[in-house]
């Protein structure tokens, strides 16, 4: 008899945005003349730049000719997509990351929930706490049980330290989803010291890195000396360029990070191997699209944008600490993280919101337990939809 994977036995009942979207539905069938404003799940909602629209007819325009239809192409990416990400993301920081060194996908969040198969499954994970939940259930259902909680809290800046014990993988997201606080240089050379004194690694994921406006905080790992030695990174298109529908993201392996002495083949050897078995690429439209965001103009018009989002921002923490809510973030990220008024915890200050302001937030303890307390609001929506949520709280929440 064929048995299931237990270990997604192991996991949350409800997935997080599944539990709030339930929530929502509810409560609109129970006010069907409320009108819903969503400051939760961070989804953009801003058209696609003029120049990725133009890359996306063109690659779907060669598709209509003999002369230039495309079928599979490489499971790695194109050449000319990993040549530009190295160029323009890495090269113009003065980082040496090599195109063969870039491995493109549907998005970051899939290779996020993919590249621990590369690994021990009874290496012990390290993971920031509050945290994007896709790092802990992915390595749950890969059977591992072993994780160390690095905790991130109001008196450290939700930036942790490292791990006072051993652990194998650690996990880094900077600027971070859900607090938004942001890794400076120190932080993250303590880090990549831990991981080189410790045989471990670490998976960084830069998803949002593009929101940094301080120039003293890192974008990438790799600006740290030795980062190279131990340190993959995960980068998107989804915020920088609007990509959450297209999908599409890439993953840094560099070719000389190696682990396992016993065994010391190249990572990079590795995910390449698992890309090529498990990816066919992704799609040949998608990456032309993320060849046009990376000229440029592609460049000027999604700083725009992001603008857009980051003065949404400023309009949320603005309008909560008019309130007197105590609230974080929102400066080099697209989240405010809200801490909850005394007596409420983070699912029953979704419902006072939701009730009488009629928004929709993320209760923090949908990112662990480090994360009660607090609530998750996002700048991803239409200036005057933000503006129109603000001011309902302002106006409806009692506090």
């Amino acid at each position: 008899m064929v048995r299931i994977n237990e270990n997604y036995l192991r996991l949350p009942a409800s997935y997080l945005f599944s539990e709030i979207a339930r929530r929502a539905r509810e409560f609109q069938a129970a006010n069907p003349d409320a009108r819903l404003m969503r400051l939760g799940i961070g989804n953009t909602t801003e058209p696609l730049a003029p120049s990725v629209i133009k890359g996306l007819h063109d690659g779907v325009e060669k598709l209509a000719h003999v002369e230039t239809y495309s079928g599979y192409g490489d499971e790695q990416g194109d050449a000319a997509l990993r040549r530009r990400i190295a160029e323009v993301k890495y090269g113009e920081r003065g980082l040496a990351i090599e195109p063969d060194e870039i491995f493109i996908s549907d998005g970051a969040k899939s290779d996020t929930a993919n590249i621990q198969s590369l690994f021990d499954p009874f290496a012990v994970v390290a993971i920031q706490d509050p945290a994007y939940p896709v790092y802990v259930d992915t390595n749950v259902i890969a059977g591992r049980e072993s994780f160390v909680s690095m905790a991130c809290t109001e008196a450290n800046g939700f930036v942790p330290s490292v791990p006072s014990i051993h652990a194998d993988i650690i996990y880094i997201c900077s600027p971070n989803n859900p607090t938004g606080a942001v890794a400076t240089r120190a932080n993250l050379e303590a880090f990549v010291a831990y991981a080189l004194a410790n045989d471990a690694i670490i998976l960084y994921d830069a998803a949002y890195e593009c929101f940094i406006r301080d120039r003293d905080l890192p974008r990438s790992i790799y600006e740290i000396v030795g980062a190279r030695k131990c340190a993959i990174e995960l980068g998107t298109f989804s915020k920088e360029a609007g990509f959450t529908g297209v999908r599409l993201g890439w993953t840094v392996v560099p070719k000389g990070l190696a682990i396992d002495a016993k065994n010391p083949r190249s990572v990079n050897e590795l995910w390449n191997r698992r890309q090529t078995t498990f990816f066919n690429g992704a799609s040949n439209v998608a990456q032309s699209g993320g060849l046009a965001a990376l000229t440029p103009e592609g460049r000027h018009e999604n700083d725009a944008i992001i603008e857009l989002y980051m003065a949404n921002g400023t309009v949320i923490r603005e309008g909560l600490q008019s309130v007197g809510l105590t609230v974080y973030g929102g400066t080099n990220a697209p989240y405010v993280w809200a801490k909850c008024p005394a007596g409420y915890d983070s699912w029953a200050f979704f419902d006072k919101m939701l009730d009488e302001a009629h928004v929709i937030t993320t209760p923090g303890s949908g990112f662990g337990p480090g994360g009660e307390g607090f609530l998750r609001l996002s700048a991803f929506g239409h200036p005057e939809s933000i503006r129109r949520a603000v001011d309902s709280i302002r106006s409806n929440v009692r506090l």
